[in-house]
Parts: C-alpha cells; sequence; structure tokens
C-alpha cells in the first residue's frame, strides 16, 4: 500500500501493522536527505516517498540499519499514530553487488 491507503486504514481503525514500500527522499545529487538518528543513537526519523510520490516522516524505534542510504527500497512495516508513521521493522532493498556488465569482443 501507499501511505495515503495506510493513513485510511488507520482511520478506518485497522490496528495491524502495514508494509509500504518506498525511497529515501534524494536531493538533486542523488544524497540522502531528512535522515536524523538521534544523539544517543537508539532511533531515528527519515523521509520515505512511497510509489505516488507523498513524502511521509517515519519514526524508527532503532538505531539507522548499515547500508540504508545505499539501498534501492525501503518496506516501512509499521502503523501510523496521528500524523507519523511508526516503523517496527524496516527491509532494504541493496544494489547487487553482482550486475551484469557487457563484454565487448573485438573481432
Amino acid at each position: 500500500v501507499n501511505f495515503d491507503q495506510a493513513y485510511q486504514m488507520a482511520e478506518a481503525g485497522n490496528k495491524a501493522s502495514i508494509h509500504v514500500v518506498g525511497e529515501l527522499k534524494k536531493d538533486e545529487h542523488g544524497r540522502v536527505t531528512g535522515l536524523e538518528e538521534t544523539p544517543d543513537h537508539v532511533s531515528c526519523t527519515f523521509i520515505l516517498v512511497d510509489d505516488q510520490q507523498k513524502e511521509q516522516k517515519v519514526f524508527y524505534n532503532q538505531p539507522i540499519p548499515p547500508d540504508m542510504t545505499k539501498s534501492e527500497k525501503v518496506v516501512v512495516i509499521g502503523k501510523y499514530q496521528n500524523d507519523l508513521f511508526i516503523a517496527d521493522k524496516i527491509l532494504l532493498k541493496c544494489p547487487s553487488k553482482y550486475q551484469e556488465q557487457k563484454l565487448k569482443a573485438s573481432l
């Protein structure tokens, strides 16, 4: 689901965890923006952009996962609390270490 659907489900009384797939917000240079870790490094917030281009602030009560900024896609599993999405779990889809390379054969 996207964030609008997740919010509507929460408003309708859905208490189950919801999966939302998106990408971390990036600036025009491709750098992740909006990723903040608390001073004690025990939790973080970040901006996730869903497939409808909706930006949503997400709170995660764990340290920033390793390689999070390198992820192609991020799946947050959790629920809305007021206007904030609280993620209980994060799944990361990282770029493949083994990307196909085209070999040019010379004749």
